[in-house]
């Protein structure tokens, strides 16, 4: 048995029950490129698993409108339909929903409980799209937002660092802390692409000013980009922040091979990046980092890539 490393990993196969359609990109079949890519490498047997619960709807409210998330139960009691233009639903993806965001609170609780030192969620359906009151780009429920909160009324950890690094900006995200100072996001995605947000003069409003920070980047930026824009405007603006816990929506239609993006980040650059976001943990938040899935598409990627995550989790758990 290969030695275990302070890393957990969220998955359960509830997580395939969630189908958008045989069109959809957004598949199931992610999550299983994922599991096998983990069990190639040896990473499976060394990770922790935490097993998911589904969220308590006190959580899931505190980020988006009741009405709208009894809307999406009813939706798919009766049997399913689209919510938006891009994100449709079939009977199981209410359930499914909330054990991606109880799955990530699950995380967030064995990272605070000291059971694993970080964690993976290779959760489905994605979140960081998804707004107060609608669903939208693939997303239902803001997993990493309602993760924060939990963060902070659940634990009390004040000062929550969320680094978005999927190709499309994280809109709800964004929203749901814009006039929040104690939640600071940072995000770097492809621009123009969709939804449209995330421009450099986005910074927040009120006493949010100053905590939201894009990185608006061209398509076909690499590894050496995201390196830079890291070490450039992520160190230093978590250092300012000083958080208490960083949260991670890892998307993976960054890499080269995703035909959602035109980015062209490589396993060397996903390894640098958690490389960088675990010495802000290390050197802040005692390596307090719980990541979650989010966008990516091309299977063989995901297989690929995902591991290399993961195994950057593993090493920062063993060099501290």
């Amino acid at each position: 048995m290969p030695e275990r490393c302070r890393t957990g990993l969220v998955y359960s196969d509830i997580y395939l029950k969630h189908e958008a359609g045989a069109w959809h990109p957004e598949r199931p079949e992610r999550l299983q490129a994922i599991v096998e890519g983990l069990k190639r490498t040896n990473l499976w047997e060394r990770l922790v698993l935490l097993d998911p619960a589904p969220a308590d709807l006190k959580w899931i409210h505190a980020i988006h409108d009741p009405a709208y998330v009894q809307k999406v139960r009813e939706l798919c009691e009766s049997g399913g339909g689209s919510l938006d233009p891009d994100t449709a639903v079939n009977r199981h993806s209410f359930e499914v929903a909330l054990y991606a965001a109880g799955g990530v609170l699950r995380a967030v609780d064995a990272v605070v409980e000291g059971r694993v030192r970080n964690a993976f969620c290779a959760v489905r359906p994605p979140g960081h799209h998804a707004v107060h009151s609608a669903a939208m780009g693939f997303c239902l429920f803001n997993n990493v937002a309602v993760a924060a909160r939990y963060v902070q009324r659940q634990h009390g950890y004040r000062r929550v660092f969320i680094v978005d690094w999927d190709a499309h900006h994280g809109n709800g995200t964004q929203d749901a802390f814009y006039a929040d100072a104690s939640v600071f996001y940072f995000s770097v995605h492809q621009y123009p692409h969709y939804p449209g947000t995330g421009r450099r003069d986005e910074r927040g409003v009120g006493p949010g000013e100053g905590f939201t920070l894009n990185v608006p980047t061209p398509a076909g930026a690499g590894d050496e980009d995201y390196e830079r824009i890291f070490l450039d405007e992520l160190v230093p603006a978590a250092d300012r922040f000083r958080p208490d816990f960083i949260l991670i929506s890892a998307g993976f239609d960054i890499q080269a091979s995703d035909s959602l993006s035109g980015m062209r980040v490589t396993r060397r650059g996903f390894e640098r990046m958690t490389e960088i976001v675990c010495n802000l943990a290390a050197r802040h938040c005692e390596g307090r980092v719980v990541s979650v899935l989010e966008g990516g598409y091309a299977r063989p990627g995901l297989a690929d890539n995902v591991p290399a995550h993961v195994a950057a989790l593993c090493q920062c758990t063993e060099q501290s």
